[in-house]
């Protein structure tokens, strides 16, 4: 588990797309819904795809240097959910760099847990600024390396 603040969540071995198919922004958000649909059960692809479209909508979650970190919030979700995806060819997202993005953190988080969001979001954007772990989340040649990126960080 990684601890944000006092916020705790956990990157599931389920929930890591090592070779993403997409090619397009829309795609790719579609591409990384299917996963976190998978994750929490109860909710479609296209409810967690129509959220992080919305939020892309307000403005790119392309932060640069090859990263996006798509998020949003869904009312009845039981917990935080973080979906790690990688495009080695990298998808054009309208990044605020207009470079390619090639690692994607997707973050859906309850309503209600307005404090947890905040900290999961801004920890997972401090640690993406780093440029080793970036370069070992791109390298990295399996779940157990994807994984331990994610756990390392403090």
């Amino acid at each position: 588990m990684m601890r944000a603040g006092n916020a705790m969540y956990r990157l599931r071995r389920d929930a890591i797309i090592l070779d993403m198919k997409a090619n397009t922004k829309e795609a790719a958000l579609r591409e990384l819904a299917g996963i976190a649909a998978t994750l929490a059960g109860r909710f479609t692809e296209e409810t967690f795809y129509n959220i992080l479209l919305d939020r892309e909508n307000i403005g790119s979650t392309g932060v640069g240097n090859g990263v996006a970190i798509p998020h949003g919030k869904i009312d009845s979700l039981d917990e935080t959910l973080v979906c790690f995806g990688r495009s080695r060819d990298g998808v054009n997202f309208d990044a605020i760099d207009n470079r390619p993005v090639h690692l994607f953190v997707v973050i859906f988080s309850p309503t209600h847990e307005g404090e947890e969001y905040l900290q999961t979001l801004a920890s997972v954007r401090r640690m993406l600024k780093q440029p080793g772990r970036r370069q070992k989340l791109f390298n990295g040649s399996d779940h157990d390396a994807i994984i331990d990126v994610f756990t390392t960080w403090k």
